[in-house]
C-alpha cells in the first residue's frame, strides 16, 4: 500500500470542497476558527475557491471541484487534504477526476467522512493508497479540539495511537440550530458509550487491512467503475480485511439488504472482522432493529462483530 508522507510543522494543508460548501455566517466563523486553530499548530492552510459557496447541495461544478482538488493533488507544496463538508453529490466529481495522471503525483493524505467516503474509499481501494476517515474541516472549528482532531492530525504526522473507546459521546437531537449557537461548540458529550460484541464475547481480537466508510456512499458505488473491492480484498488476503462502516440516514430493513448485497458481491471474503458505528438517523422500521439486521445479514460469516463503535457521520 502507498503512504502519503508524513505530515511536518511548517507544511501546508489544503482544503477543497468536493461535495457541499460552507456557507452561512455561523459556519463562517466556525471555518475561520478551523484555519487558525490548525496555523497556531505550526501548519499553512490552503482554502480553495469553493470552500465557501454554495448552490443546490453543490459547492460549484463537478468540473470545478474537480479542478480545485487536482490544483492541491498537483500542488507539491501541499502535504494533505482536509474535506471542507460532507453532501450529497462527491460521486459525479468521480467522473471528471484523471485517475492515471494521479498515480504519476506523489499522494497526499486525504481526510472526511459522510460523503467523502467517495474519494477515502475510492482512492484506498482503487489507487492503493492510505486514507483517513475523519473529521471535515469545519470539525476543526471548535473552541477547544476533541482527542479525535488531535489524533486525525497524529496520523497524518504517522504517529502511532492507540484509540480505545470515548466515554462520552453526543445525542443527536435533530437538525435544528438554536439561536444561541455558539459557532465554536464543542461536542456535547452526554451519553454513555458502550462498544458492543455483537455474538457476546468477553474478549476478541482481530487485525487487517481497514477499508469501509459510509454505507449510504458505498452502496452506490457497488458494480460502478470505482468499485475495485474484490481486487483490493484479493490483493491483501495474507493480511485479512477489516470493514468500518456507519449508516448516515438509513431505516433498518435498507440496512439489511445493503450489507446482503455487498456479502453477495464478495465484499466479505478474507475478512477479520468488522465495526459498526453509531448511527446517526437509523429508522427501526418494522419493529427490526438494527443488531437484528447486522446479525441477520452477516451470521454465516462467523467473524467478531463489534457495534456502536466510535464512527459516526455528523
Amino acid at each position: 500500500m502507498i503512504y502519503p508522507k508524513s505530515l511536518n510543522e511548517g507544511d501546508f494543508i489544503g482544503v477543497t470542497a468536493v461535495s457541499g460548501g460552507i456557507t452561512g455566517e455561523r459556519n463562517i466563523l466556525r471555518a475561520d476558527n478551523a484555519k487558525k486553530n490548525i496555523e497556531n499548530r505550526g501548519y499553512k492552510v490552503i482554502e480553495t475557491s469553493n470552500v465557501r459557496t454554495e448552490l443546490n447541495g453543490r459547492s460549484s461544478s463537478k468540473e470545478q471541484r474537480s479542478k480545485e482538488f487536482m490544483s492541491l493533488w498537483e500542488n507539491d507544496k501541499v502535504k494533505s487534504i482536509i474535506i471542507a463538508e460532507g453532501g450529497n453529490f462527491l460521486c459525479e466529481v468521480l467522473d471528471e477526476l484523471d485517475f492515471e495522471k494521479m498515480k504519476t503525483i506523489d499522494p497526499k493524505w486525504i481526510q472526511g467522512y459522510s460523503d467523502s467516503t467517495n474519494l477515502t474509499y475510492v482512492f484506498t481501494t482503487f489507487l492503493d493508497i492510505a486514507t483517513i476517515y475523519g473529521p471535515t474541516y469545519k470539525s476543526f472549528g471548535m473552541r477547544n479540539w476533541h482527542i479525535s482532531l488531535e489524533n486525525s492530525i497524529k496520523l497524518m504526522q504517522k504517529k502511532e495511537i492507540v484509540q480505545t473507546s470515548y466515554e462520552k459521546c453526543e445525542e443527536f437531537n435533530g437538525w435544528d440550530v438554536p439561536k444561541e449557537y455558539d459557532p465554536y461548540e464543542e461536542y456535547n458529550l452526554t451519553k454513555n458509550v458502550r462498544w458492543i460484541n455483537l455474538r457476546n464475547e468477553e474478549e476478541i481480537k482481530f487485525s487487517g487491512r481497514a477499508i469501509g466508510g459510509c454505507l449510504d456512499v458505498i452502496k452506490c458505488l457497488i458494480g460502478t467503475k470505482y468499485d475495485k473491492v474484490k481486487e483490493f480484498i484479493f490483493k491483501y488476503k495474507n493480511d485479512g480485511i477489516v470493514w468500518y462502516l456507519e449508516a448516515f440516514e438509513m431505516n433498518t430493513p435498507e440496512l439489511f439488504c445493503t450489507l446482503w448485497q455487498m456479502k453477495n458481491c464478495g465484499y466479505f471474503e478474507n475478512c477479520n472482522g468488522i465495526i459498526f458505528g453509531r448511527p446517526l438517523m437509523m429508522r427501526q422500521d418494522m419493529g427490526l432493529s438494527d443488531y437484528q439486521m447486522i446479525e441477520e445479514a452477516l451470521c454465516e460469516l462467523n467473524i467478531p462483530i463489534i457495534c456502536d463503535a466510535d464512527i459516526r457521520t455528523y
